[in-house]
């Protein structure tokens, strides 16, 4: 016996339509749970300004800052400038079918600080084996010594290079090295031998200083890189971050 199919009437097509709208509902409706929700403002900013993240957030600040102080106290660089950059972020909702990580979080701050120093365009070299000098006392005093950067084969040469006793260290006709770099900080300074020189750039405007969810300082206020470059021939700069010095994950 043949069985006839009829076609879906447009009842049944809307029916089916309905069906699978409310499938998406049921799925959706988790997604309103308080926990799963975005960091509200009002939370982010209770959380920030708790006593365990103001403490948390002095000894990461403290700690960069006495980097920044160690580079103007041993070496023959001139701190003139610093810029602090510190932010909170709220967690984002959850995401059912493109989870981000961003959900684990109730917030996550985290802190960058950069630091210009003024230094003798002449006695480059002379800076360079000074800065190592140091690195090499701070490594072998402690390996977490605010100075990483010790003297090493590469290193070496490039102190030579800097004094016109040797060749360019990372080998011919290649740029003009221009960094130190670690894990933990990269100096960098203006070049002196490339056609053209690259300089040392401006730090960028403060875009939010809304303390205790995002802090912008620049210090002193007035000071451009610039005018340090002006007063001393050339500029170093340090920059060096803090990622997630404070953490609330949703599972507490």
């Amino acid at each position: 016996m043949t069985t006839t199919r009829l076609p879906r009437t447009a009842s049944g097509g809307r029916r089916s339509l309905r069906g699978l709208l409310g499938l998406l509902l049921v799925l959706a409706v988790p997604a309103c749970s308080a926990e799963d929700r975005a960091t509200s403002p009002e939370e982010l900013r209770e959380l920030a300004g708790g006593t365990e993240a103001q403490e948390t957030r002095k000894v990461a600040e403290n700690y960069l800052r006495t980097t920044v102080r160690a580079y103007d106290k041993d070496t023959p660089l001139v701190l003139g400038l610093t810029t602090v950059n510190d932010q909170c972020i709220g967690g984002a909702a959850r995401e059912w079918f493109f989870p981000t990580d961003d959900y684990r979080y109730r917030i996550h701050c985290s802190l960058d600080i950069t630091a210009y120093y003024g230094a003798d365009p002449k006695r480059i070299g002379d800076t360079l084996d000074a800065v190592l000098t140091a690195g090499d006392h701070d490594v072998s005093a402690s390996p977490a010594g605010p100075i990483p950067f010790g003297h090493d084969d590469y290193r070496t040469r490039l102190v030579s290079y800097y004094r016109g006793h040797g060749p360019n260290p990372t080998g011919p006709d290649t740029p003009e090295p221009f960094q130190l770099s670690d894990p933990s900080q990269t100096l960098s300074w203006d070049t002196l031998r490339s056609t053209p020189k690259t300089p040392v750039e401006e730090t960028g405007p403060c875009t939010e200083n809304d303390p205790p969810v995002t802090r912008c300082l620049r210090e002193p206020a007035s000071t451009t890189v610039a005018d340090l470059r002006g007063r001393y021939g050339m500029v170093f700069k340090l920059e060096m971050s803090s990622p997630d010095y404070y953490r609330v994950f949703r599972d507490g």
